[in-house]
Order: structure tokens, then C-alpha cells, then sequence
């Protein structure tokens, strides 16, 4: 043990990341559950206390404009658009993840012309977190097509003229699985057919490449490692070439050409602003800009994010190897780093009540039903010393 302990120590010095956890409210607790819930970064509360007492307590109505409210979705997505490498114009913010894969998927069939065209096909990956799967399964209802679930490496031979579109997940949710999507993305476009990727579990945590690996349409939460907070807004991708086709299932005051006009008729608006359906919801929006400073600071980048992420799961599948008893847990995630999100999952058949024990041994991951556990690592406030520490502390409970 101490020779990993002396390890951790040494490694946190050389942390290049190792400043940026100041910029978090954090107590003695190992938190390894950024994947579900990001924490609170140090500047949110004044911001949003000044959202509400100045901004809207003050100039109430005034600050649709004087404060910035209404381009807030647009300005806060072209902050998210470096992390996941997007140009501006191509991320609104707003809604949930869910509306906003409803968006998608049926926006997607639309794009490809649906059963109209002979694409009447919605591929979706069979790992899929199930609201994925629900929401496909609507769209087709409303579009007219079917649903096939696939394993995401058996999507090329399952693509053919009838695919519509493809809803993949960039991370597997369960196992931490880092799906191809440079390769998946040219092999959909190659058939004809649109991507819609859910990012929900990489955004913030490793590189995306969506304009550089012609991703079509892509949503994704902001309140895991973007910290955003509970209930943070989502957003919506829309590849630029799209842009002018894209036709929302939800269109909206907020999405019109002329919003103000009160027109009986629709006339979506220009770019990703067609994404917008109604009012903003301006204080989780305005908190959510907020935590997203931490990505203006010069010694962080989604680069130093990713190295960081993989050194942290290295290490701590190692610290596992070295402190739980052999046979105890199966390692589910990939030891390939180029198959690695940023979380580390364990099988063991009595997950649930082990995870428990853990959290009240003050190391926080969480339980994937039926068996698995699961631990999430961000970067941008996690060391090495907690990482071993909540190995140490999984084998005492494993034994």
C-alpha cells in the first residue's frame, strides 16, 4: 500500500491540473460521481445570487436585454462549442436531454426524407440509456418508421438504404465504454443516413470532434462534467451544412424568425436557434454560464482534461488490482484507452449493498442495477491521493 500511496503523492505534485480544484466546494468526501452530478463550483452561488436579487429582483423585465437573457442560449452554446470541438452557431442551450433527443431523431428522419425517400429505419444502440430508447421508439411512431436496436460495433453492416438515422451514446453509460465515433459517423454518412450521437456522458471529460468528424446532430446534459447543476439546461448540435433543413418537431415563439411578430404562421428562425422552442429557463441557464468559466482558465483545456482522466483510471484500476481480493470484482470498462470514457465500472453481485458501505465510508460512486459499480473521474477536481484512497477503502468493504 504505501508504495501506491508515495506514487499518489508524487503524481498530485506533477499535476498540472492540480490548482483547478479550488474552483470547487469540496469536503473530506472522495466524490467519484461527476458522471451523474458535476460539483458545485466556487463562483455559481454569487452569480446566481446576483441573477436573482439585481437581475431580476432590480431590473425585472429589463434584463431580456439589458442582462443578456435572451441570447443566452446561443452565447452559452458557443462556450460549450470548444469542449466539444463545434464551431459557434452550431450549440443552442435549452430544454432537457430528452426533448432535445426528441428533437433530434425526428429532425434526423427528416433530414434523410423519411419513409417518403425509403429511410424508414431508426437505429438505435442496444446499450442505450432506456429514455434514449423511449424517445426513439416515439419518434418512429410520429415519423412512420421502425426502431431496430444494435450493438453500436454492429452498426456499419446494419446500415443500409433504409436507415434513417443512428442514435448512438458517445460513453456507454454502465460500463464507461468509449464508442467510435469518427468511425460510425463516416460509415452513416457513407449510407445516406444521420447521426445523432448523445454525448451525455464525454462532453467536458474528453475530445469530441464534432464538426472535424462530420457528426450530423448531437445532444448532451451539462449538469456531469460540466457541473452545471441539477436540472442544468442541455443543448442541441446542429452540423452548420444542416442547419438551413433542420426542422424541429417542437417549434416555438422562441425558435421564429421574428419572434415578437406573434405570427399565426411559422417561420423558423436562421442557424441553431431553430433549436429553441420556448422561454429560457434563465436561472439554471445563467448558473450553468457560470460554472463554465472554469474552461477559460490558461491551464486547462480539453486536452490536459483527457491525459489527466486516463492517468486517474489507470491508477486507480491499478490500486484495484494491487488492494481487492482477486476474483472479487470484474473490471467491465476497456483497458484500451481509445475505448475509455472517463469512469471505471465493476461487477460484483452484491454491488448495491457494497456501494452503500462505500458511501458511508465516505467514498460516493454509484450503482447501476443489476451488479455493477460504478465510479466516475473528474479531472478538474479529483486527485490522486483520493483515487487510492477509495481503492483502499472498496477492498476493506469487498472483504
Amino acid at each position: 500500500m504505501s508504495d501506491l500511496y508515495e506514487r499518489a503523492a508524487g503524481l498530485d505534485s506533477a499535476d498540472q491540473l492540480a490548482a483547478v480544484r479550488g474552483d470547487f466546494v469540496l469536503d473530506d468526501v472522495v466524490y467519484l460521481d461527476g458522471n451523474s452530478l458535476g460539483a458545485l463550483p466556487v463562483n455559481v452561488p454569487g452569480r446566481v445570487e446576483d441573477v436573482v436579487r439585481r437581475q431580476w429582483g432590480e431590473l425585472r423585465i429589463r434584463s431580456w436585454t439589458e442582462s443578456g437573457w435572451w441570447t443566452a442560449p446561443e452565447r452559452i452554446g458557443d462556450l460549450i462549442a470548444p469542449l466539444v470541438g463545434a464551431g459557434a452557431g452550431r450549440i443552442v442551450v435549452g430544454d432537457s436531454t430528452s426533448v432535445n433527443v426528441f428533437k433530434a431523431v425526428v429532425g434526423a428522419v427528416r433530414l434523410a426524407g423519411g419513409p417518403g425517400a425509403g429511410r424508414d429505419e431508426i437505429l438505435v444502440d442496444a446499450s442505450t440509456f432506456p429514455t434514449d430508447g423511449y424517445i426513439a421508439e416515439s419518434a418512429a411512431r410520429m415519423t412512420g418508421c421502425t426502431v431496430r436496436a444494435v450493438d453500436p460495433a454492429e452498426v456499419p453492416d446494419a446500415l443500409g438504404a433504409r436507415t434513417a438515422a443512428v442514435l448512438s451514446n458517445h460513453v456507454d453509460y454502465r460500463s464507461g465504454r468509449l464508442q467510435d465515433l469518427p468511425g460510425l459517423s463516416a460509415a452513416i454518412r457513407a449510407a445516406g443516413a444521420v447521426s445523432v450521437w448523445d454525448l451525455c456522458h464525454s462532453a467536458g471529460a474528453l475530445p469530441v470532434g464534432l464538426d472535424e468528424h462530420g457528426v450530423d446532430l448531437a445532444v448532451g446534459c451539462t449538469y456531469k462534467f460540466l457541473n452545471g447543476g441539477p436540472g442544468a439546461p442541455a443543448y442541441l448540435y446542429v452540423r452548420a451544412e444542416h442547419q438551413e433543413r433542420f426542422d424541429s418537431p417542437l417549434p416555438g415563439w422562441n425558435s421564429h424568425a421574428e419572434p415578437f411578430g406573434m405570427r399565426s404562421s411559422y417561420e423558423p428562425a436562421d442557424g441553431a436557434v431553430r433549436g429553441r422552442v420556448g422561454t429560457p429557463d434563465i436561472l439554471s441557464m445563467l448558473a450553468l454560464e457560470a460554472a463554465l468559466e472554469v474552461w477559460s482558465r490558461p491551464d486547462v483545456s480539453v486536452a490536459a482534461v483527457r491525459a489527466k482522466s486516463l492517468a486517474l483510471t489507470d491508477f486507480f484500476l491499478e490500486c484495484v488490482a494491487a488492494y481487492v481480493p482477486e476474483g472479487r470484482v470484474e473490471v467491465v470498462t476497456p483497458a484500451a484507452h481509445a475505448e475509455r470514457g472517463s469512469q471505471v465500472a465493476l461487477r460484483c453481485p452484491d454491488a448495491g449493498e457494497v456501494m452503500g458501505r462505500l458511501i458511508a465510508a465516505g467514498v460516493v460512486g454509484d450503482f447501476r442495477a443489476p451488479d455493477v459499480l460504478r465510479f466516475g473521474f473528474t479531472p478538474l477536481y479529483l486527485s490522486f491521493a483520493e483515487t487510492e484512497k477509495a481503492a483502499r477503502v472498496l477492498a476493506r468493504e469487498l472483504s
